[in-house]
C-alpha cells in the first residue's frame, strides 16, 4: 500500500488523529473497492477522499453540486500547498480551459466539478489523458429520486466509469434513508454493495420542539440561558436582519449572513464568528457549508425546516465536541399554515415552468442550440417585471430547472477580480522596462499573488490600490489596459446574481421534464413536508428515536435528553418530591463532588430511580455538572 494515511492525515491536514469511520472508508477506497460512506454532519467527509487521494498519484475528480463548497475546499487545499482547482458554470472559457490543461499536465491533484460539467465534450476530450485516482461522489442522496434533493445530472455520473474502469467510487453523503442508500449504489454502478455507516445518533444533542406563540422571547431566553456560540437559521433574507437586531438591541452579540450580501461581507462575518468576536449568527441556509466549528452550543430553528434530512444535518452543526449542546426548533401555528403555502408556491405548474424557462432564453437572447456555458448578470424582480412573473413563483421555476441540470443560478457568484500573466517573466521584464508606468503594479502583483504565470488568481484592486498609494479606480483602469495590451488577462469582479446555461437552450417542449416526473416529484416533496409536520406536532415520541428511525436505525433507545424525554421523567416524579429530591442533592453536593454511586448511597432513602431521574434532569439543566472521572459537582454560575 502506498504512503501511510495516518502520516498523510497529519502531514499534509494537520489532524492528528482520524474521527470514528474514516479510517475504514479510507482503507476500503486504498484497497479498490466502491464505496457509499455514510457520515453525520460533522463527521469529516472530505477527509475520506482526499487522505486516499494523497496516499496515490494521479488526480482525484470531487462532483459536488455546491459551487460554494468547491471553492471553500479549493481555498483551503491550496492554503496547504495541495494543488487543488475548481470548475464551475461562474468561470470563463479561457479559465475553464486552463485549469483543465494543468489537470492533464498532472499539476493539480484535486478537481472540483458539477456533474453538469461531466457531460461536456470538453471533459470527454479531456478525460482521455487524465490519470485519475479516485472518483469521489459528494452529496450523493442527490443521485436518488427518493432522495431529498434528487438532481437528474447526477445520473449522467456513471457514464465517466468507463473512462476510468480500474479506479474506485467513493460516495458521500450526510443524509441518506434505506431505499436512497440502495439507489445509490445502483446508480453509480458499484461492483459490489459496499457502505461503511457511522451511527446519526448524537446523545450529546438534545432536540427540543417548542411551541411559541412569542418567538422572538423565546429566541431570547435561549440566547441567554445557554452559554457558548449559537446558530439560528430562518427562512427569508429580510428576518436574518431584524432577528439580528432584536438580539442586539436586547444586549446579545449577533450578526447576520445570507447568500445576498457580497463577499466580502460574508467572509467577514462568518470569520468574526468562528473567531467568537461575535456569539451568534442568524442565517439562511446558505451558512454553514464547509463550516467546522465544534464548540457550537445551540442551533435553532425559526421557521420549519423543508426536510428531516434539512433539519438533521443544520441540527448537527452543535454540538460537534462532544459536550452538551441543543437543536431547539421554534414553531407555532401558524408556520404549519405558512409551510404548506409555500409548498404550493414552490412547485409551479409543469407548463409554467417551461414558459419561464422559455422566457429566459428570449430575456438573454440565447438560440435555441446554443448558450451552453454563458453566465449572464441576473436581476430576477427586473425579469419578473419583463415578462409579468410573480418573483416566488419565478424563483420557485428557476431552482426546479437548475436542479434538473438546464441552469445554475446561485446569488453567491461574486467572484473576486482574476488576473493571469499572459507571457512568461522574461517577457514581463522587458515589458516593464519600455513601460515603466507599469512597472509597480506588475511588482506588486507578482510579490503578492503566487501562480500568477500558471493560472487565475483573485486579486484585490482596493488593497493594490493602497499598496501603491492609488485610487481604486485607477488600479482598474491600469489592469484594464494591460489586458488589452495582451500582458494580462483581467476578469474583472462579478457582482449580483448569476445566471448560467449549463447546456444548449432547448425547445420548451424538449425539456423532458414531462407531467407524470412533476408530479412524483412534488409528491415526494410534499411527502417530506408532512414528515416535519408530523415531527414538531408529536409530543410523545423521543426525537432522537424519530429522527434514527427515519434514517434506517431501528430500536434505539430513548435519548432522555430531548424534550419528549425530560416530559415523560417529569411526569413520573410529583413538583414536590423534585424540589425534595434536588434540595437534597444540592446540599450533598455542596460539601464536595460525589459520583453516582456515592450519591445514591448517601441517600438512600430516596428511591433510586426517582432519584437517578432527578440528577439527569439537573445535568440537563445545568444545575449540576460531571467531571471526566464521573465525580458530579455543582455548576459554578
Amino acid at each position: 500500500m502506498p504512503e501511510n494515511p495516518r502520516e498523510i492525515l497529519k502531514k499534509h491536514l494537520g489532524y492528528d488523529a482520524f474521527r470514528p469511520m474514516q479510517e475504514e472508508i479510507v482503507t476500503s477506497v486504498l484497497h479498490g473497492n466502491d464505496t457509499l460512506a455514510l457520515l453525520p454532519t460533522g463527521g469529516g467527509k472530505s477527509i475520506c477522499f482526499q487522505v486516499p487521494a494523497l496516499c496515490l498519484e494521479g488526480v482525484c475528480i470531487v462532483i459536488t453540486p455546491l459551487v460554494a463548497l468547491m471553492i471553500d475546499q479549493v481555498e483551503h487545499l491550496v492554503a496547504r500547498n495541495i494543488p487543488a482547482i475548481a470548475v464551475h458554470s461562474g468561470m470563463s472559457r479561457h479559465e475553464i480551459d486552463l485549469a483543465f490543461d494543468q489537470c492533464t499536465n498532472g499539476n493539480i491533484r484535486f478537481l472540483y466539478v458539477s456533474p453538469e460539467r461531466l457531460t461536456t465534450r470538453k471533459f470527454a476530450e479531456v478525460a482521455r489523458f487524465l490519470k485519475v485516482c479516485i472518483i469521489a461522489v459528494d452529496e450523493a442522496h442527490c443521485i436518488s429520486q427518493w432522495g431529498y434533493d434528487f438532481r437528474p445530472p447526477y445520473l449522467k455520473i456513471a457514464d465517466i466509469r468507463p473512462y476510468f474502469p480500474e479506479v474506485p467510487v467513493l460516495a458521500l453523503t450526510a443524509t441518506a434513508v434505506p431505499q436512497v442508500v440502495k439507489d445509490i449504489q445502483q446508480k453509480l454502478n458499484f461492483r459490489k454493495p459496499n457502505v461503511l455507516q457511522k451511527s446519526f445518533s448524537r446523545p450529546n444533542l438534545a432536540y427540543v420542539v417548542a411551541y411559541e406563540e412569542d418567538k422572538f422571547g423565546k429566541l431570547l431566553k435561549i440566547c441567554k440561558s445557554v452559554q457558548g456560540p449559537g446558530i439560528v437559521y430562518v427562512r427569508n433574507r429580510r428576518l436574518t436582519r431584524e432577528i439580528a437586531e432584536y438580539l442586539v438591541s436586547n444586549n446579545i452579540s449577533a450578526s447576520y449572513y445570507h447568500a445576498g450580501l457580497d463577499a466580502a461581507t460574508r467572509n467577514r462575518r462568518q470569520h468574526a464568528w468562528m473567531k467568537e468576536e461575535q456569539r451568534n449568527i442568524v442565517a439562511t441556509n446558505a451558512f454553514g457549508m464547509g463550516i467546522d466549528k465544534p464548540n457550537v452550543r445551540f442551533v435553532v430553528h425559526f421557521d420549519l425546516p423543508d426536510t428531516l434530512e434539512a433539519y438533521f444535518q443544520e441540527a448537527g452543526r452543535a454540538g460537534r465536541d462532544g459536550k452538551k449542546s441543543y437543536a431547539v426548533l421554534i414553531h407555532n401555528k401558524a408556520d404549519i399554515l405558512d409551510a404548506r403555502h409555500m409548498f404550493e408556491m414552490s412547485w409551479p405548474e409543469a407548463d409554467m415552468i417551461r414558459r419561464i424557462y422559455q422566457s429566459v432564453g428570449n430575456y438573454f437572447q440565447v438560440a435555441v442550440g446554443s448558450g451552453r456555458d454563458t453566465v449572464f448578470d441576473f436581476n430576477l424582480n427586473e425579469f419578473c417585471d419583463t415578462y409579468k412573473f410573480k418573483p416566488l413563483i419565478a424563483y420557485s421555476a428557476l431552482k426546479i430547472l437548475e436542479r434538473e441540470g438546464l441552469i445554475a443560478v446561485d446569488d453567491a457568484f461574486e467572484n473576486s477580480s482574476k488576473v493571469l500573466f499572459l507571457a512568461g517573466k522574461e517577457e514581463i521584464y522587458r515589458f516593464q522596462v519600455e513601460h515603466a508606468e507599469f512597472d509597480k503594479l506588475i511588482k506588486v502583483i507578482m510579490r503578492s499573488f503566487s501562480g500568477v504565470f500558471s493560472t487565475f488568481v483573485p486579486v484585490n484592486e482596493p488593497d493594490i490600490a493602497r499598496k501603491l498609494n492609488l485610487q481604486t479606480h485607477d488600479i482598474t483602469k491600469m489592469l484594464q489596459k494591460l489586458h488589452l495590451m495582451r500582458v494580462i488577462e483581467y476578469i474583472p469582479q462579478r457582482k449580483g446574481t448569476q445566471l448560467a446555461f449549463t447546456c444548449e437552450r432547448m425547445a420548451s417542449d424538449d425539456i423532458g421534464f414531462t407531467n407524470e416526473v412533476y408530479y412524483n416529484r412534488k409528491k415526494e416533496a410534499a411527502r417530506r413536508i408532512e414528515n416535519v409536520i408530523r415531527f414538531v406536532s408529536s409530543s410523545v415520541a423521543c426525537r432522537s428515536q424519530v429522527l434514527l428511525e427515519y434514517f434506517g436505525e431501528k430500536n434505539a433507545p430513548r435519548c432522555g435528553i430531548c424534550d419528549t424525554c425530560i416530559a415523560k421523567i417529569k411526569s413520573e416524579i410529583t413538583e414536590q418530591e423534585y424540589v425534595r429530591i434536588e434540595k437534597a442533592v444540592v446540599q450533598l453536593l455542596g460539601v464536595e463532588p460525589m459520583n453516582l454511586d456515592g450519591i445514591v448511597a448517601v441517600l438512600k432513602s430516596i428511591k433510586e430511580d426517582k432519584l437517578l431521574k432527578v440528577i439527569r434532569l439537573m445535568a440537563d439543566n445545568e444545575v449540576v455538572d460531571t467531571d471526566k472521572m464521573g465525580n458530579y459537582s455543582l455548576k459554578k454560575m
